[in-house]
């Protein structure tokens, strides 16, 4: 092996420092630009149904009144708003006729939340009216409030 000059070590060491001062050996590039882009999803199509309940208590009898409230289960996963409130009534017995009783609804217009039980969103009254003729069949007769909201 050949011994190096003290020119050529110069060079060489010279040249050593160079490469590190510039990088280290390593090249760098890169690349600028300008752009845009965007994204979409569907919404939800909402609406969904909610299961309606009325609440009262029983043991009704001719002339008597009891409250009844209204609630909302929604199983969906967006809120909604109750409408107006519709009620009816109906019998398991043929002769206690619906048309002796009386169902108010007062609707509150309220928002349901998703995935909520159990939500208050109105109010009303059943009445028993006190007829002048024989009311025993409507003894022991289940009573039914049947809710809807429109």
């Amino acid at each position: 092996m050949r011994k190096l000059s003290k020119k050529s070590r110069v060079t060489a060491a010279v040249a050593g420092v160079a490469l590190v001062a510039v990088g280290g050996g390593a090249a760098y590039a890169y690349w600028t630009t300008i752009g845009s882009g965007s994204g979409e999803a569907t919404n939800s199509s909402g609406g969904g149904t909610v299961a309606l309940h009325a609440n009262f208590a029983g043991g009704l009898a001719p002339g008597n009144q009891v409250d009844v409230t209204y609630t909302a289960d929604n199983s969906t996963t967006s809120s909604t708003v109750v409408g107006d409130l519709t009620a009816s009534v109906t019998t398991n017995v043929a002769g206690c006729l619906p048309a002796w009783f009386e169902v108010t609804a007062v609707t509150s217009n309220t928002r349901v939340a998703a995935n909520s039980t159990a939500t208050t969103v109105g109010s009303g009254v059943l009445k028993f009216n006190d007829e002048a003729v024989n009311q025993d069949a409507c003894k022991g007769a289940v009573v039914t409030v049947t809710v809807g909201s429109i």
